[in-house]
């Protein structure tokens, strides 16, 4: 039995986005037709068990007072011809589904909602996620009931 305290290898299918591998945070802002603009602190988190798979953590903050705002987490599932699955669970209840494609040269990963589960007004979420420098930027964009898709999200996170 291996020692638990080591880290398993990475799997082949996820090391063209092994980049990601580790703890980012920083800032982002948040806005949308239907809300008032705010900002926040984010942390995200990658981590692997050596099997063919991402998992993903999510948590946001308040910038101002710290209080909690908003956790996801998921797993995401690169393919070896450029294709990625992502399943993301909010705290919120709402789930998305999401497919995309990824470019390890450019480290880009642009995702597409396939589907938008348990959601009375969200029918749409799209996110681009590019490393830049040693930055991770990453955008989020939202279709309701009531808009088409539009800016909602964006932040600039650095490795812990």
């Amino acid at each position: 039995m291996e020692d638990a305290t080591e880290s398993p290898a990475i799997h082949p299918a996820i090391a063209p986005l092994s980049y990601l591998l580790g703890t980012w945070r920083g800032r982002g802002e948040g806005g949308f037709p239907t809300i008032n603009s705010f900002s926040y602190v984010e942390q995200l988190h990658f981590s692997h068990s050596g099997k063919p798979f991402i998992a993903y953590t999510q948590k946001t903050w308040k910038l101002n007072s710290g209080e909690p705002m908003h956790a996801e987490s998921g797993f995401w599932r690169p393919k070896p011809d450029g294709t990625i699955e992502v399943v993301i669970s909010q705290s919120t209840g709402l789930v998305e589904v999401q497919k995309g494609t990824y470019s390890a040269e450019e480290k880009v990963i642009k995702l597409q909602s396939e589907l938008v589960g348990n959601a009375s007004k969200v029918r749409e979420i799209t996110r681009v996620f590019k490393l830049v420098d040693e930055e991770l930027f990453y955008e989020v964009q939202m279709a309701t009931n009531l808009t088409s898709l539009q800016p909602h999200l964006k932040a600039s996170l650095q490795r812990t």
